[in-house]
C-alpha cells in the first residue's frame, strides 16, 4: 500500500493596488466588490472631510471615504483615473459596502505569503494600526492596507462627532 502524501504549494493571496499621490497602496482582493469609475457623488452637509459623500450603487446608498484625507492628507483631487473602490466591511449586522476614493487603481498583485513583511513599528507615513504588512515590488515598497482598521466604523463615527463638536 503506497501512501502519496501531497504537498501543499503555498497559497497566494492577490492584492489590489491602488495610487494615493505618489505612494503605491494594497488591499487584499477578498475585500473589494468592485471598482467603478468616478462619476460624482452627493455631498452631505456638515460631514468631516473624509466623508466625501455618498452615492447609489444599484439601489443602495454606499458612503465614500476619501483614503488620502484619511491619511491627514490633502483631498483627493478629481482627475481622468479618480476612482472609487467598492469594499466589503464586516460588522455585527452583516458585511456593509462602503466606497473608497482613490488618485487610480493600477494592478492585482498575486504574493507568495513569504514576500509580505509585518508592518513596521514606526517610519510609516500614515498610523501603523492601518497596516497589515508590507511587499516589495522590484524597487518599491507597497503597503498592504488593514481593511478593518483603516474603515472601522467606530472610529470614523468618534472621529466625525468629535470633528463636528469642535467645529472643523
Amino acid at each position: 500500500m503506497s501512501h502519496v502524501i501531497a504537498q501543499e504549494a503555498p497559497l497566494t493571496q492577490q492584492f489590489l493596488t491602488l495610487i494615493l499621490g505618489e505612494e503605491l497602496f494594497a488591499l487584499p482582493i477578498e475585500n473589494i466588490r468592485e471598482i467603478i469609475e468616478f462619476s460624482g457623488l452627493t455631498e452631505i452637509p456638515l460631514m468631516p472631510a473624509f466623508l466625501r459623500g455618498v452615492i447609489n450603487l444599484r439601489g443602495a446608498v454606499v458612503p465614500v471615504i476619501d483614503l488620502s484625507v484619511r491619511f491627514g492628507r490633502e483631498r483627493t483631487a478629481i482627475a481622468k483615473r479618480t476612482c472609487i473602490v467598492i469594499v466589503e466591511v464586516e460588522r455585527e449586522e452583516g458585511l456593509q459596502l462602503l466606497g473608497v476614493m482613490v488618485d487610480a487603481v493600477s494592478e492585482v498583485l498575486a504574493v507568495e505569503p513569504q514576500q509580505l513583511e509585518q508592518r513596521p513599528t514606526f517610519g510609516a507615513q500614515i498610523r501603523t494600526d492601518f497596516i497589515a504588512g508590507i511587499l516589495k515590488q522590484g524597487e518599491r515598497f507597497v503597503i498592504v492596507l488593514d481593511i478593518p482598521h483603516v474603515l472601522s466604523f467606530d472610529e470614523l463615527a468618534e472621529l466625525a462627532d468629535s470633528l463636528q463638536h469642535t467645529g472643523a
